[in-house]
């Protein structure tokens, strides 16, 4: 029986779900090659920041210029953007050397919060050959005096902007932090997000209590992080527009399997590729056929959906109905001596 692994996400035919995500390894043109010749079906390229836009137009310089004296040991807090990362003459030359490399299809990503020059950016993008442009909002809401309100409508407001500015599919990728994140995608839906990738890890600093620092702390994910993506998206599952994507946790062929059951359009990896390199994606796909092989499934659309909430026998699964069922059901182990 041939296994059909075909699937399309913001209109874009991929040969399978497996997309590499945005990552560190795609800022080299040869292990993009890689990543093709493994499997993946497209690639998001690692993010063009908007501070590297500020900076390129001197509004960072005139930022930290004048608020030094106010604010001196802010700075420290900066990277140094002109060798952190591409900026962004060098970031779409990149992709399209990218897109002249590969058959498969390349998305660009954009990360940072506000309209600035991404509108100009995300057109150059487009006009560099991009076959797609996910926006990866990062934003930590440290003030105390901005709401709940302000943060979508900024949100909102953004995708709207880059949708009428490009011609190209665009997708929102999200964190979860979100008071009621339904009503929110839906926001994100009506505002003309043709994709929401759920969910972008926040990256978290750590304590050294030695030497009393906040110091950088990047841990890779791993498949228990699945479980909150496989809710939102079982959840939201045709009852909005946009694609949806998985990205967080996805490290073996079940994960997929998961993700595509619970109605993802496409599973996104990235930490498994950093732990065990390009060629796991190989195996992957290798299990994820023997997978479909064993239990007659015949292709990823068949499965699409099957344990979104709308498809299965107990929807209260996904509901508050089921906290208590959990808590009970947990069983305590004997103490050891």
């Amino acid at each position: 029986m041939a296994i059909d692994l075909s699937t399309t996400y913001l209109g874009l035919e991929l040969r399978s779900p497996l997309v590499a995500s945005s990552s560190p390894l795609c800022k080299d043109i040869g292990n993009i090659l890689r990543l093709e010749d493994a499997g993946a079906s497209a690639i998001v390229l690692h993010s063009l920041f908007e501070e590297q836009i500020q900076l390129e137009s001197g509004e960072l310089d005139r930022f930290l210029s004048e608020t030094a004296e106010s604010y001196v040991e802010a700075s420290s807090y900066f990277p140094e953007l002109s060798s952190y990362n591409f900026g962004p003459e060098p970031y779409l030359e990149h992709l399209r050397k990218a897109k002249d490399s590969v058959d498969v299809p390349v998305i660009a990503s954009l990360n940072g919060i506000s309209t600035g020059g991404w509108i100009r950016y995300a057109q150059m993008m487009e006009q560099a050959g991009a076959d797609a442009l996910e926006l990866n909002i990062y934003f930590l809401p440290t003030d105390l005096e901005l709401t709940a309100q302000k943060i979508e409508d900024t949100y909102c407001d953004l995708v709207s902007h880059i949708k009428a500015s490009v011609r190209i599919p665009v997708s929102v990728k999200l964190g979860p932090f979100f008071t009621a994140f339904g009503n929110f995608a839906m926001r994100l839906d009506a505002a003309g997000a043709d994709g929401l990738v759920l969910f972008n890890r926040f990256y978290q600093p750590d304590f050294d209590i030695e030497n009393l620092e906040v110091v950088p702390n990047l841990v890779l994910s791993d498949s228990d992080e699945l479980r909150l993506r496989l809710h939102w998206v079982a959840l939201l599952y045709n009852r909005i527009r946009p694609d949806l994507a998985i990205t967080g946790g996805v490290h073996t062929a079940e994960d997929v399997v998961k993700g595509i059951m619970a109605g993802a359009r496409c599973t996104m990896m990235t930490s498994a590729l950093l732990r065990h390199g390009i060629p796991y994606l190989e195996k992957v796909e290798e299990d994820l056929i023997d997978w479909m092989e064993e239990h007659e499934y015949e292709s990823i659309r068949q499965m699409r959906g099957s344990m979104s909430a709308q498809s299965v026998a107990e929807p209260a699964a996904f509901e508050r109905a089921n906290y208590m069922k959990v808590l009970s059901s947990y069983t305590l182990k004997p103490a050891s001596r």
